[in-house]
């Protein structure tokens, strides 16, 4: 909804699992806007989601999170699955600056 606490108190708690997950519920019309995300954010964000999305060994960048902990790499790499080209950004060029 786009909305945060904003300094109010929570009304109720909802648990799952036996209580080993829990969620705190507020009201609707105590809530505030949340605070736009600045360029400095986005940027965070967008290098840290980076670590999950790129392959190490081919270096795409998918527009996935990857199983790289159980797997280490994208399928194509793992077991030879086919990507789907409209999936993932293919690695930049090896920018080579040779003197001629």
């Amino acid at each position: 909804m786009g909305l945060r606490p904003g300094g109010a108190e929570p009304v109720a708690r909802i648990e799952c699992r036996g209580g080993k997950r829990w969620a705190w519920l507020y009201r609707i019309d105590l809530a505030k806007p949340k605070f736009a995300m600045t360029l400095a954010d986005e940027a965070t964000l967008d290098k840290a989601m980076a670590k999950h999305q790129t392959c190490g060994t081919c270096g795409r960048r998918y527009f996935h999170c990857i199983p790289l902990k159980p797997l280490g790499s994208c399928f194509e790499c793992y077991d030879g699955t086919p990507a789907d080209p409209t999936s993932y950004i293919a690695p930049p060029a090896p920018d080579h600056r040779l003197a001629a």
